[in-house]
């Protein structure tokens, strides 16, 4: 039934089980499945971190960078673990559900696995649910975690 399922991580628990359920589905349908981390932009960054420090934009963006490759590394194990076929995808935008449904729409995914919520704080007032951004804006179904 599904081919290619999109699967969104913010290297949380929720996440991660997420990822262990969607990498169950793909193998289930033989489908293929694409991670996908989206980096907020650098200023929505500082607020989501809380660094409000005089540390450079630079530093700051890899570091974003390295912890993006690490959740997507987990996305791979788990994909190769079970003999799923995966590529991963990093993205930066001020709008990661944006960013979510443009992975989907260009690889061409007929499912999206993902967490209920993830960011808490400030961060959740100055993004908002992407969850039911992605909701709203999508016209394929989507799966999710709680």
């Amino acid at each position: 039934m599904f081919k290619n399922i999109l699967i969104p991580t913010d290297g949380s628990e929720l996440s991660q089980r997420a990822v262990r359920m969607a990498v169950s589905l793909a193998k289930l349908h033989r489908a293929r499945m694409t991670g996908i981390h989206v980096i907020p932009d650098y200023h929505l960054l500082i607020a989501y971190e809380g660094a409000f420090d005089p540390v450079t934009e630079e530093r700051i963006e890899e570091e974003a960078k390295v912890r993006a490759e690490s959740y997507l590394a987990f996305v791979r194990k788990c994909a190769q673990d079970e003999g799923v076929p995966c590529d991963t995808v990093c993205d930066t935008s001020d709008h990661p559900y944006d960013a979510i449904l443009k992975a989907a729409d260009s690889r061409q995914c007929d499912l999206i696995v993902m967490t209920s919520h993830g960011r808490k704080g400030l961060a959740a007032v100055l993004l908002g649910s992407e969850t039911r951004k992605v909701l709203t804006h999508t016209k394929i179904p989507v799966l999710i975690v709680r």
